[in-house]
């Protein structure tokens, strides 16, 4: 057995060996000839599995270690007989302290406190619901939005999308990317959505480039129906719209999921997939050697501190948002540099904190949170 493997999956060498000729190889370089006789590909975003690579190919199943599958053509797959798998939720916790850290910034940056705030969530899948929760311990006032689910479970805790645009003071999108059907998301954010808001909102993409459109996007920033942006996934990556960039409150490389415990849940979940298509008996292979950052001990001292300051201060501990927007906006050539050689990252779980805090409930939060106190 052959398998093609991105060189930028991490914690992989040497699961697979045993069984299988394993070739590393940038998602750049998969090339038609490369898999022509290959039996299986484990992948990331910047590998396009379609007719172009596949025809012709001997490969029976694809795993992407990501969230997101458009980079797979799913439709010539299954008319090929060629198995693919995604990592449904692998890093949504990453994303939630991703949002964590967005919201502390603009909130410092535009001083206003988070429990005075409604934030509409739209998508509520693995990564939404999670933001959700995160928003709840934070205080904030919570607008769900997921047409599918609320198609599937009753309305119930559900809201329209307009509802939403009323009614927000932030919104964050988490949608998959879905280029036509009832539930399309291929520039959700256009011009009749950013028409509709009403109270100037704060617009966060964190899910797909293309679900904002673009020249609307800025549009409504400078015509002030959107009062902000923190934008992490752009349309045309790695060419970033450099206007847009610059009229956006916080800017990421598409970044948001790649804490190393994400990365590392994404890995494990395709090898077991690889593993369960192939018989291979690793079902329950798990990664190891997941790197620490420097300390996972933090002091913080709530001494004269509001529960957002105290909260704000463990967030950025862990995951600083505004490192990452001077990083590119100084070198935005290097967007996939950024990207590919993403520095440590862990989330709030890997964290002790030593702390001088007297509020029972800022303790409280902090635990709901994840940290170990």
């Amino acid at each position: 057995m052959k398998i093609i493997i991105d060189d930028k999956i991490p914690y992989i060498k040497g699961a697979l060996e045993p069984f299988a000729e394993v070739i590393y190889l940038p998602g750049s370089k998969t090339t038609p000839d490369v898999v022509k006789d290959a039996d299986a590909i484990i992948t990331r975003t910047r590998t396009i599995c379609n007719e172009a690579l596949l025809a012709g190919s001997t490969i029976k199943f694809i795993a992407t270690a990501t969230i997101g599958y458009d980079h797979i053509d799913t439709a010539y797959c299954e008319q090929s007989g060629i198995t693919w798998t995604n990592a449904p939720g692998c890093n949504s916790k990453s994303v939630e302290q991703y949002i964590a850290s967005a919201l502390m910034a603009l909130a410092e940056k535009k001083n206003f406190s988070l429990t005075e705030k409604t934030i509409g969530i739209v998508g509520v899948g693995n990564v939404g619901s999670k933001v959700a929760r995160l928003c709840e311990i934070l205080g904030m006032k919570v607008l769900l939005n997921d047409p599918p689910r609320s198609r599937t479970e009753g309305g119930k805790g559900f809201v329209e999308l307009d509802d939403i645009l009323e009614k927000a003071d932030i919104i964050t999108l988490h949608v998959p990317l879905n280029p036509d059907g009832i539930d399309k998301t291929y520039h959700l954010a256009d011009d009749l959505f950013f028409s509709k808001t009403k109270k100037q909102p704060i617009i966060i993409n964190s899910c797909r480039g293309e679900v904002t459109d673009t020249t609307t996007f800025k549009s409504a920033l400078k015509l002030g129906q959107i009062s902000g942006a923190v934008i992490d996934c752009w349309e045309n990556e790695p060419e970033l719209d450099r206007e847009l960039l610059a009229l956006a409150d916080l800017v990421t490389p598409h970044i948001a999921g790649y804490s190393k415990d994400g990365k590392a849940n994404g890995t494990s979940m395709s090898v077991r997939a690889l593993s369960k298509f192939f018989n291979l008996g690793i079902n329950n292979w798990k990664c190891t050697g997941i790197e620490l950052p420097e300390s996972t001990d933090l002091f913080i001292d709530g001494t004269g501190k509001t529960t957002q300051q105290v909260l704000a201060e463990a967030i950025f501990a862990t995951y600083d948002i505004r490192k990452d927007d001077m990083q590119l906006r100084s070198s935005v050539e290097t967007f996939e540099k950024q990207r590919g050689d993403y520095p440590v990252r862990r989330e709030f779980p890997t964290f002790n904190i030593l702390c001088k805090i007297n509020n029972i409930k800022t303790i409280g939060k902090l635990k709901k949170l994840g940290f170990k106190l």
